[in-house]
């Protein structure tokens, strides 16, 4: 995380002594997750609010790079899923600094909407937590619920991580130098732990031994809802789908201020005189 920010500014110095086509950019919109707990792959059901801040460079008239840092949260239940008889739920705050290069398929400012895609590098950081019966809040990573670091070949997972976000948007300029717009942007994620389910339960005996009672509690909670079985799983019942990595997403809008002028991104006649919609 250090070495990110070490980098995240000196890219952003390296921005403003160019002097020129420097934007301040900010996001206020949702983040979701894709996973074992919600199995669709664009939804806003279980969405939260999502913020960001950061800083974009004109390349050229089509490509700009930008760094980004967002903020927002992640949660998913089964109660509302198609699994509920495993009743396992979590949430997660989400950390997310960046890097990513856009393309705009159109020149910015000389059309009324200007679509783009983007891609690029970025370092993450979630740590799941869920409330148990009392309501009593327990971060769920020591209690390796799937024998994470002492069950034979399940390795422990980290809480930062590195992703590929990637996505598009399109924007609309409200003068020479502020924009508006929308984006989706989606993050290749290396982990299926972002929920903390993924393979299969780990024997009772073993996780008791290991990370005590809480833990056997929190791994498989079936009786804690009507009808639901208090026996816990045999070992090796499947918990998860490992073959599936999580995902997370951002959408939402887009405000974008030009710092200092520039002529990379068209001239103010482009941006007042829009030639066509697309």
């Amino acid at each position: 995380m250090k070495i990110f920010l070490l980098s995240f500014s000196f890219l952003l110095v390296s921005l403003i002594s160019a002097a020129q086509g420097l934007h301040l950019n900010f996001f206020l919109g949702t983040s979701n997750y894709q996973g074992d707990l919600q199995d669709k792959v664009f939804s806003f059901n279980q969405a939260h609010l999502a913020g960001g801040i950061g800083f974009s460079y004109d390349l050229s008239k089509r490509f700009s790079v930008r760094t980004n840092f967002k903020i927002g949260k992640i949660s998913a239940d089964d109660e509302k899923g198609r699994n509920k008889a495993r009743n396992l739920n979590f949430n997660s705050q989400l950390t997310e600094g960046d890097i990513d290069l856009q393309y705009f398929i159109t020149t910015l400012g000389q059309h009324t909407l200007t679509p783009y895609v983007f891609a690029g590098i970025s370092l993450y950081h979630f740590d799941p937590y869920t409330f148990d019966s009392t309501g009593q809040k327990y971060y769920l990573k020591p209690f390796g619920t799937e024998g994470e670091g002492f069950a034979t070949g399940v390795k422990e997972y980290n809480l930062t991580q590195v992703s590929i976000p990637f996505g598009a948007g399109v924007k609309m300029p409200l003068s020479d130098n502020i924009n508006v717009g929308l984006e989706v942007g989606f993050r290749k994620l290396f982990t299926d732990y972002l929920d903390d389910v993924s393979g299969t339960y780990v024997a009772e005996d073993l996780l008791l031994a290991n990370r005590g009672s809480k833990a056997v509690e929190l791994a498989y909670r079936g009786g804690e809802i009507k009808g639901g079985s208090t026996v816990y799983p045999t070992a090796g019942t499947q918990r998860g789908n490992p073959k599936l990595k999580d995902w997370y997403y951002f959408t939402g809008f887009t405000l974008s201020f030009r710092l200092l002028n520039g002529n990379l991104g068209g001239s103010g006649k482009e941006i007042s005189c829009p030639k066509n919609v697309f």
